[in-house]
């Protein structure tokens, strides 16, 4: 059995992340071994989670994974790369608030639901900065709403002095659920954000690693984490199987080497996705496009996530040789998977700057947030996916493409018709995917980088050719 939590709260903005984080900290301090989640899609907290934990945050989504894997995914960090004595999930928005997608029911993939699948008890991180005695009344009705929840215990945040302190503590008293800490204004702490949310916690370096130590000693100061882990001790035995990879995908031959990019421009991707190419008989190589000038030696495929290369674009641009590098891999029929910031790399110029130049698409900064899941189709065959290959995945991004899909689109889904490029061996999308949710697709893509690995030294003279 896995000791476990949940940390919601009543609506987006009450400090979540902060406590969350500040817990992982605390008890990582303790000397604990603490595996981080996060429910729903976000790749920003898990950041600061796994800076907190020292082990990697993973994400819980049951839209882009399937209830069925939610479990088997939480087991998967609980006790890789080894058993933890504590798991902290922390929630998403509000404690109810879910999937508006039509295919689903009201409440999907949202906190309530998370914790439900995972048997584990729920904290309720309260902004009560600008509230009294009406804090009962609203955890009164969060405890009550959803009788298949177990609201276990209450953090206040955002405190302002100890008579307020003891005004919502006395307050609480009636409400049966107990207060597990208080937590005061701390306006330092604040973590900067941009234009889609916090800045990564990869990105800020010692800063950020200064900012989760004062986390965890802020929540080791104003919470009872002795009570907490007790609460986190009384959940019960899951009925699921740890997730592994290797029994989804069988193992290719002639094991490819796929670089994975990475660094403060590509900090968004799905933990599972890299265990995936593993199992599958890649061998996985990190590239940082901001600093590398070549790909790694014998690049048979590549990688590109999400991130902000919208902030790095003068850094990237400025890195001619990786790009032609990149450019030149793409051209000798290697394949490329982008998602998001991978398919701003790949286009011909972002915000006027250059790029690799991979896809004759122009982007640029938008005004416009666009945010949401996506169901999606594969419009025809590509590296990564089969036509007619169904996915559920997000879109997340405040740029724009134009064209916003080539002759052979990436994807397709109601209302926005279709989106992306799947040209040659060149697959690239603003869908974000977490490919434990489809493991076919890693299968895919290594199977394709080794046909094209077989070419080695062809394939090296081709990239050379291009060079020049």
């Amino acid at each position: 059995m896995v000791p476990r939590l949940v940390l919601a709260a009543p609506s987006s903005n009450a400090g979540k992340t902060s406590v969350a984080t500040g817990l992982i900290a605390a008890f990582t301090a303790r000397g604990l071994a603490v595996s981080p989640h996060k429910v729903g899609p976000d790749y920003i907290d898990p950041g600061y989670h796994g800076l907190a934990a020292g082990r990697p945050g993973r994400n819980l989504d049951p839209w882009l994974v399937g209830e069925e894997r939610v479990a088997p995914l939480f087991l998967r960090g609980a006790l890789h790369p080894a058993p933890a004595d504590l798991a902290v999930v922390e929630g998403v928005m509000g404690l109810f608030d879910g999937a508006t997608h039509p295919s689903v029911e009201p409440g999907f993939a949202s906190t309530a639901h998370v914790a439900t699948l995972l048997r584990a008890p729920v904290v309720l991180v309260v902004d009560a900065s600008a509230q009294a005695r009406s804090v009962a009344a609203l955890v009164h009705g969060f405890a009550t709403f959803d009788t298949g929840v177990r609201l276990g215990g209450v953090i206040l945040n955002r405190v302002g002095s100890d008579r307020h302190e003891a005004i919502l503590r006395a307050s609480l008293g009636a409400a049966g659920v107990p207060v597990l800490g208080a937590i005061r204004r701390l306006e330092q702490l604040h973590t900067p954000s941009r234009h889609l949310g916090l800045v990564p916690a990869a990105e800020r370096s010692t800063e950020a690693v200064t900012t989760v130590r004062r986390l965890g000693e802020v929540v080791a100061d104003g919470v009872d984490l002795d009570a907490v882990l007790a609460l986190a001790r009384t959940a019960p035995p899951l009925d699921a199987a740890a997730w592994d990879p290797a029994t989804e995908v069988r193992p290719v031959t002639g094991r490819p080497r796929i670089a994975v990019a990475g660094g403060p421009a590509f900090t968004f991707g799905y933990t599972e996705n890299a265990e995936l190419l593993s199992a599958a008989g890649a061998e996985v190589v990190p590239v940082d496009p901001l600093r590398d000038e070549a790909l790694p030696d014998g690049t048979a495929g590549l990688v590109i996530g999400g991130g902000f290369p919208e902030v790095y674009a003068a850094e990237l641009s400025a890195n001619e040789a990786l790009r032609a590098d990149v450019a030149a891999l793409a051209a000798a029929g290697a394949p490329v998977a982008a998602e998001c910031a991978g398919l701003l790399y790949l286009a011909r110029e972002l915000d006027g700057v250059p790029m690799c130049g991979v896809l004759d698409v122009r982007t640029a900064m938008s005004p416009r947030l666009t945010l949401g899941y996506r169901a999606a189709v594969a419009t025809g065959n590509s590296v990564l996916a089969a036509a007619g290959t169904r996915v559920r995945g997000h879109e997340f991004h405040r740029t724009h493409a134009e064209p916003v899909a080539g002759p052979t689109p990436a994807w397709r889904w109601s209302a926005a018709g279709t989106e992306g490029f799947a040209a040659g061996s060149v697959h690239a999308s603003y869908l974000h995917l977490n490919w434990a949710g489809a493991p076919a697709l890693a299968h895919r893509f290594v199977t394709a980088c080794a046909a094209a690995g077989s070419a080695g030294p062809t394939r090296r003279a081709e990239r050379q050719h291009a060079h020049r």
